[in-house]
């Protein structure tokens, strides 16, 4: 059974879904769709404007709201939870399964270095399809992965944000790459 919650952060709202094992998706979701529930398994429970704990007891959920709260708190910087990217390729899988093992918070890693540090033989080029296709942005730190000459591109985010949300946490983690002269 899948669950899910909102959480307000300074990027914007998320909605977070556990199948019960494993987080299988973050998304970034309309004010209005935190606050009114967006899908049949959307459950957000909401009083006075605080968010509360969902009460299905799904441990995996409460935590990841927990360690998102931790995160954005700045008490927290690499996220410890079971994950399941669902149906992506080997490939993708490997590629993303590299990123969340070997790239700490308050670093960065180019497309480049990840096409290598995954050893799948992938270019450059197919690692940024990849963080597209990254369905736990944030915890599994996609934002983290920038272009040799900057930022690079980034699909997380509100509408017409995206590459502001990917400087913001950047910035949040005191990663951001120093500008090339």
């Amino acid at each position: 059974m899948m669950t899910s919650a909102a959480i307000d952060t300074p990027v914007g709202p998320l909605n977070v879904t556990s199948d019960g094992q494993a987080i299988v998706r973050l998304e970034w979701v309309s004010p209005a769709e935190a606050a009114i529930g967006s899908g049949p398994s959307l459950e957000i429970r909401q009083h006075r404007g605080e968010e509360a704990e969902p009460d299905d007891g799904d441990p995996i959920l409460t935590e990841a709201l927990a360690q998102l709260r931790a995160y954005f708190d700045g008490r927290l910087g690499d996220f410890d939870l079971p994950v399941d990217f669902g149906r992506i390729s080997d490939v993708a899988r490997t590629v993303l399964t590299a990123l969340a093992g070997e790239v700490p918070t308050g670093t960065t890693i180019t497309y480049g270095e990840l096409a290598d540090r995954s050893g799948t033989g992938v270019p450059a080029r197919a690692i940024g399809g990849i963080m597209g296709l990254n369905p736990i942005p944030i915890i599994v730190a996609c934002h983290r992965v920038v272009a040799g000459d900057g930022l690079g591109g980034y699909s997380g985010g509100l509408p017409g944000h995206e590459l502001e949300t990917k400087r913001r946490l950047l910035e949040w983690e005191n990663a951001l790459p120093q500008p090339l002269f």
